[in-house]
């Protein structure tokens, strides 16, 4: 049963470990408008840590879908100015973001893919400027994710709505470390640590490459920037303020060389894009491109991602996750990216974030694309990892390190 009590501890997670927003600090809610008794509970918390104020931005994705049913694509791509101006408002006051997602998979299935992608296409194209603000960190952000109806039943197709939406909330609180006897926030400081100290051996690796292999026909080399930089857990932003921008995480990642990706990644699980499901898809990429791929459903969908503009054909992300984690071994499909990144290694087609070169604040755009830096105005994670994972890292002398086996982290043996 899930309780108030959960549900409020879930809300101080998300307020003071999630965005940990600052005393006089605006807060900044996106959620769909059936999460409304959360999203209260998240508001009281955020005046109780002091925030100076709480404004939420409702959404509706079944008013989203009757809109692409009916309206004109003209009329949809449309971006009036006063919602830059509310943007440019929130990034001059120095705003944190949380993100409260519930979405419905496959919800736009049968919506026309290319109206979807005209769309997007023209509202990130208006609004990429303030992407910069959370891509670069220059404040909090958190995404976390509520059950709904729809949700609940992809993932559990035996239960009933009541039964399955209470089945996920189980689901998803474990998966963010909440069981109402332990402290979460004492829970996640513990976690974080664990992320920042794997991160902290590969940053002192300064591997040039990495080399992927499984059985699943994984054969993938990604080069390193020189200086890259692993993060993982929790994340500063340029003031130095701590927050965690997912919830639930498990990874560990940094930015591909642009143009250093050879080889071919086969997906572990289907991905959620623009309301579609594409399954049991693969991808081939030469110099750092994607060049070639097939998916048994949704291949337009992903042909879409991939030609979504220039940048969306190459890498801004490698993620590592070890299978000995909560989501992983709940043995459960999310049909949810958030939590199904978290279950498996993971690779982004698009753009790169900036923290994870160094020394990224005093670098021009121009400056970090020569250091091999993606830009995109995407970000969509897929994931490839799987229980007979194998990753070596490669040194600048050639000699190589397995440090990942069987899917999990293992003790480096130099090769």
């Amino acid at each position: 049963m899930i309780t108030e009590s959960l549900l409020r501890s879930y809300a101080a997670l998300a307020v003071r470990q999630g965005v940990n927003v600052q005393k006089g600090q605006l807060l900044v809610i996106r959620a769909q408008v059936d999460s409304a008794p959360f999203v209260r509970l998240c508001v009281e918390e955020a005046y109780r840590a002091n925030a100076g104020e709480v404004i939420v931005q409702w959404q509706d994705d079944l008013i989203s879908k009757t809109a692409y049913e009916w309206a004109d694509t003209e009329v949809l791509c449309q971006v009036p100015e006063w919602q830059k101006d509310r943007e440019q408002h929130w990034v001059d006051r120095g705003y944190c973001l949380l993100n409260i997602s519930s979405e419905i998979p496959g919800l736009m299935s049968a919506i026309d893919a290319a109206k979807i992608q005209q769309v997007t296409t023209a509202r990130r194209r208006a609004l990429e400027k303030f992407q910069d603000y959370t891509m670069s960190n220059q404040g909090q952000w958190c995404i976390l994710a509520i059950p709904n109806p729809q949700w609940a039943q992809k993932v559990f197709p035996e239960c009933d709505p009541e039964e399955a939406v209470d089945r996920l909330w189980q689901a998803i609180l474990h998966s963010v470390r909440i069981d109402g006897r332990q402290d979460p926030a004492a829970r996640w400081r513990e976690h974080d640590e664990k992320l920042a100290r794997q991160s902290e051996w590969l940053n002192r690796q300064q591997f040039t490459s990495l080399h992927f292999r499984n059985g699943l026909g994984t054969d993938l080399t990604v080069a390193l920037p020189e200086d890259h930089l692993w993060a993982g857990g929790a994340e500063k932003t340029q003031q130095g303020i701590v927050f965690n921008p997912n919830m639930p995480t498990e990874e560990i990642f940094t930015m591909p060389m642009r143009t250093g990706v050879e080889g071919r990644v086969c997906a572990t699980r289907p991905l959620s894009y623009q309301g579609k499901l594409i399954q049991n898809f693969w991808i081939e990429f030469e110099g750092g491109r994607a060049v070639r791929w097939h998916a048994e459903e949704e291949e337009e969908t992903l042909s879409r991602l991939i030609e979504f503009d220039e940048g969306s054909c190459y890498l801004g992300e490698v993620a590592l996750v070890d299978v000995d984690t909560p989501i992983f071994r709940s043995g459960l499909l999310f049909y949810n990216t958030l939590f199904d990144e978290n279950a498996s290694c993971h690779l982004a087609l698009g753009r790169a974030y900036p923290m994870n070169l160094k020394g990224y604040q005093t670098l021009s755009e121009q400056q970090m694309k020569d250091r091999g830096c993606n830009f995109s105005m995407t970000h969509v994670d897929f994931m490839f990892g799987s229980e007979d994972m194998r990753i070596c890292g490669v040194r600048a002398d050639g000699t190589t390190v397995e440090f990942f086996r069987d899917g999990r982290f293992c003790i480096a043996e130099e090769k």
